[in-house]
């Protein structure tokens, strides 16, 4: 199980990604507030899954008004 935790920002969004394990694959993702940040964070999610299940994938964000909108 990965668990993505994304703290919410105008500009960009900060992230970590943590395993059921509790060791931190990062814990310092910077994205930008923009497609191409979103794919980033998409790939770094990717790349930290053992397989390509989904359900293996928790994401919990901070909801800042419509900050948030975007990425959920």
């Amino acid at each position: 199980m990965l668990f993505v935790g994304i703290d919410v920002a105008k500009s960009k969004h900060d992230c970590c990604i943590i395993d059921s394990d509790g060791v931190i694959i990062t814990d310092s993702l910077r994205i930008s507030n923009t497609k191409e940040g979103f794919d980033t964070l998409y790939t770094s999610i990717i790349s930290a899954l053992d397989s390509s299940d989904f359900s293996n994938v928790k994401i919990g964000l901070e909801s800042t008004g419509h900050y948030s909108t975007n990425i959920t």
